[in-house]
């Protein structure tokens, strides 16, 4: 079997999607030595603000993309919603890593959770609502009313509990194709976040504690203050996803805790994840620099929890507040350089860091 090769730093990554992800992965690209280059379709960057460069382009233009692939060694994608088409036009001149099948299962919610069955990964009971029949056939209820495509942080579901209030919902998404998830004996959400390198090595960073506020993650705590058991399983899970995957990179998986401990897998996202922040001020390798070594073919780093910490996000107007986190020593804050606040935009976060007990240092 032939060696990995190795993407040696002095290389240059190139990065699909402009946003908050690619500029913390930028920045650990930097440390190790690596350029980045950012793609993306916007007038303006926050990742191209910190990268090597800046590429505006379309996604559906393949001339462009060719372009930019000539002038990188390796591609990653920052976000789960890059068009397929994009990433199979960037594979015919450079590698993309995690690559295509990722971004394929995690871009459909009905196609994700059948993925999670044939990997044994338990989720909560669901049904298609494709067309009328399967609205009428519908039982899950009470539910979720979710998009299969583009929803996050809350957008595209509607929380159901009878027929009436489901058609209705399904009326209010647009009669697009949905899928119904009953809700679960919910407890608290977790979260893993493995990385898988070229070698097939994996790591799993200790599991998140998540709590969220208006569909948007508020707080993640880390270590969670749940049965070793429970957390025993989040990790398996989250495991046999990257296999599953065959990924190469970092794929996060949000699961609901049940009242009995039962684990049950909600969404994956193939890429950097919000409630992973925290492992940059507080474990021993960021999930930026995971994602980089990953790709790259590097060693993957250890996951060791340096500090306990709680990484809350800023949301809008939130984020106007920095002097006094600035002014909190346990505080570390990461400002993403977005102009403008508006309500649920994430404009930073700032990662709490339990200070280590002060050791006593005799004189003699």
């Amino acid at each position: 079997m032939s060696t990995p090769q190795i993407i040696p730093p002095g290389s240059t990554i190139g990065i699909l999607g402009g946003g908050q992800l690619g500029r913390m992965t930028a920045l650990a690209a930097a440390r190790l030595g690596y350029r980045c280059l950012v793609y993306a379709p916007d007038e303006h960057s926050i990742a191209g603000d910190v990268a090597a460069g800046y590429v505006r382009g379309d996604y559906d233009d393949t001339d462009a993309l060719a372009r930019f692939a000539r002038r990188v060694d390796v591609i990653t994608y920052e976000f789960e919603n890059v068009p397929e088409a994009a990433v199979v036009a960037c594979l015919e001149h450079k590698p993309v890593r995690p690559g295509v099948t990722p971004i394929h299962v995690a871009q459909h919610r009905l196609r994700e959770k059948q993925f999670f069955a044939t990997l044994g990964i338990g989720t909560a009971d669901y049904q298609p609502v494709r067309n009328e029949a399967e609205l009428a056939a519908a039982t899950a209820l009470p539910g979720i009313l979710k998009t299969c495509r583009e929803g996050y942080d809350g957008k595209g579901q509607a929380r159901v509990h009878d027929r009436a209030s489901l058609e209705a919902a399904w009326e209010r998404l647009g009669r697009r194709e949905c899928i119904l998830e009953a809700l679960v004996d919910f407890r608290c959400e977790v979260s893993a976040i493995v990385a898988r390198g070229l070698d097939g090595a994996m790591r799993c960073f200790p599991i998140g504690l998540n709590d969220h506020r208006d569909g948007i993650l508020h707080t993640t705590t880390v270590p969670a203050d749940l049965a070793a058991e429970t957390l025993a399983t989040a990790e398996r899970f989250g495991l046999a996803l990257a296999q599953g995957l065959d990924l190469v990179g970092l794929v996060a998986l949000e699961m609901f805790v049940t009242q009995d401990g039962t684990v049950l897998a909600n969404e994956m996202a193939p890429r950097p994840h919000n409630s992973g922040h925290w492992t940059i001020d507080a474990c021993a390798t960021s999930q930026f620099e995971q994602l980089v070594r990953a790709i790259c073919g590097l060693p993957l780093g250890p996951v060791d929890v340096t500090a306990p910490s709680r990484m809350e996000n800023l949301i809008g107007e939130e984020a106007t507040d920095w002097l006094r986190y600035l002014a909190d020593p346990s505080a570390r804050l990461h400002l993403y350089g977005k102009a403008s606040a508006r309500p649920g935009r994430k404009m930073g976060h700032v990662t709490f860091v339990q200070p280590a007990a002060s050791s006593r240092r005799s004189t003699t």
